[in-house]
Order: C-alpha cells, then sequence, then structure tokens
C-alpha cells in the first residue's frame, strides 16, 4: 500500500493504525518511494526469548542480600592483591 507525504500527514493515525495491524505502507515523495512504516513487535525482548525456547527465566527471583554475607578482611589494599593475581 501507497501513501504520499501529504497524504500521510492529513491522515497521520488511520496509516499507524494500518501499520499496527500488520500492513506495510510505503511512503513516497513525488511518486519515488522514500520510506517504509511497518508494525513493531513490542512484547519485551526476554519475553520474545523466552516463546522461543532460547532462555528460561529463573524459577527463584530472590536474591541474597550482601548485607547477610560475611565480610572477609583484607591483610593488603585490594589493589595490591589484584595486581598479584596479574601478574
Amino acid at each position: 500500500m501507497e501513501i504520499g507525504v501529504a497524504g500521510l500527514r492529513a491522515e497521520l493515525k488511520r496509516w499507524l493504525d494500518e501499520a499496527r495491524a500488520g500492513e506495510e505502507v510505503i511512503i513516497t515523495d513525488r511518486g519515488v518511494a522514500v520510506a517504509r512504516l511497518i508494525g513493531v513487535d513490542a512484547t519485551p525482548i526476554l519475553q520474545q526469548l523466552e516463546d522461543e525456547g532460547v532462555v528460561r527465566l529463573p524459577r527463584n527471583t530472590m536474591r541474597p542480600k550482601a548485607s547477610e554475607l560475611r565480610r572477609v578482611p583484607a591483610s593488603r589494599p585490594v589493589s595490591e592483591l589484584v595486581s598479584q593475581q596479574r601478574d
């Protein structure tokens, strides 16, 4: 389906509804195609991937709190320990 720029401006809502319904709308400027208007799948990407079986969402959404963990005292500055591990 094709529509000129002037027609698109005059009836933008109608053409957006067409695209949302799955129709591809070609926008022309003086008879030359310049753009394509298509609908967008607004489903969140994680939901799409789960539906396709690519990922599985966690069953337990509870995350451990850092306040429940015991801190390990460092014998030296952390930067020295990191440098030592890199060597």
